[in-house]
């Protein structure tokens, strides 16, 4: 396998990249890796074993009573989950907006993925946000715990979409 490093800030600033290729954020650089060394259900199952492990953590989180790394963890789950959908098109992308409105141009609008998980992405990625920079924001466990609820059933609809597909 050849990789080799680039600054992160010297990577084009469009929004989407079309994926002949894999890439790897380590510590500000981005490996790229060539075609030939490029496994797409690999890619797409790392991105599924972290959308997992997210979850797993929420779920700890919940139970050790830190209600807003729960929602944290939760949100992450759904980003990596739409960036499986995302890579199985061959697209990726560097911000958190550009997933979400990849996601909704290429899933929502299209039919292939119910509005509903469009709502829930959203709501989610709000609660992210309000948890994480709200310092006078307390999360209540019932909301942590409808958030991984509805993390986990997103995670599901998109391994489920993936495995129709024969992506996985």
């Amino acid at each position: 396998m050849t990789t080799s490093p680039s600054k992160k800030q010297t990577a084009p600033a469009a929004a989407s990249l079309f994926l002949p290729f894999s890439f790897k954020l380590v510590l500000g650089y981005t490996f790229v890796m060539n075609e030939a060394d490029f496994d797409p259900k690999e890619e797409l199952q790392l991105f599924l074993e972290n959308a997992r492990e997210m979850l797993a953590v929420a779920g700890l989180m919940i139970g050790n009573d830190f209600y807003s790394s729960a929602c944290n963890r939760s949100y992450y789950a759904v980003f990596y989950a739409a960036s499986a959908l995302l890579a199985a098109k061959r697209m990726a992308f560097g911000k958190h907006s550009a997933v979400l409105a990849a996601f909704r141009q290429h899933f929502i609008k299209t039919g292939e993925i119910d509005l509903r998980w469009s709502r829930i992405y959203e709501r989610i990625l709000s609660h992210r946000q309000s948890s994480d920079y709200d310092l006078h924001l307390a999360i209540e466990k019932e909301q942590a715990l409808a958030d991984l609820q509805d993390a986990q059933e997103f995670v599901q609809e998109v391994t489920q979409w993936l495995q129709k597909r024969k992506f996985l």
